[in-house]
């Protein structure tokens, strides 16, 4: 199970929403099944609606590693 809190921790370098979106995406290529939005990105362009953003990268990225 990926959390989103996790991600962050680990990648305290992270500046941006985009940075994130990427790195959720990278999880999701590495092998993630299952994601959890538990925290809102602390992040100045964080988009109102960051929870549809990230989930729609996580699917998308899982999808296309299950397809290959």
């Amino acid at each position: 199970m990926l959390w989103l809190s996790e991600i962050l921790l680990q990648n305290h370098d992270l500046t941006s929403f985009k940075e994130l979106v990427a790195e959720v995406q990278d999880s999701a290529r590495g092998g993630e099944r299952f994601f959890r939005m538990d925290v809102k990105p602390p992040f100045q362009d964080t988009p109102e609606n960051w929870e549809d953003r990230l989930e729609a990268a996580f699917t998308t990225a899982l999808d296309q590693t299950q397809q290959t």
